[in-house]
């Protein structure tokens, strides 16, 4: 199994930026999709983002179109999430997993190695 450990998180306006990146170790991450996930205090884990193997799918929830960016380099084993104009319904711990598919997905039950999560709080 791969383990995954989440950097970036942090404090930020409404309307900043922040770049959050997921670094992997135990495993290549070559082969499978990667996802971003979060979850806000008093809420369920939500989907938030995820990239096929080889980086030429993408997928958004709806919330993040147009201001948050995927990617991946898997020559470095890492995957990073972009976020722009942020808001504070943004505010959650993010978390990035690997998925047991190449293809993207939003299935939570397809991902099965999780990170520990990194906290992104916006101020208003």
């Amino acid at each position: 199994q791969v383990q995954l450990v989440e950097s970036g998180g942090g404090l930020v306006q409404a309307g900043g930026s922040l770049r959050l990146s997921c670094r992997a170790s135990g495993r290549t991450l070559r082969s499978y999709a990667m996802g971003w996930f979060r979850q806000a205090p008093g809420k369920e884990r939500e989907f938030v983002a995820a990239i096929s193997w080889s980086g030429g799918i993408t997928y958004y929830t709806n919330s993040v179109k147009g201001r948050f960016t995927i990617s991946r380099d898997n020559a470095k084993n890492t995957g990073s999430l972009q976020m722009n104009s942020l808001k504070a319904e943004d505010t959650a711990v993010y978390y990035c997993a690997t998925a047991v598919t190449a293809e993207v997905t939003r299935v939570y039950r397809e991902y099965d190695s999780w990170g520990q999560g990194t906290q992104v709080t916006v101020s208003s």
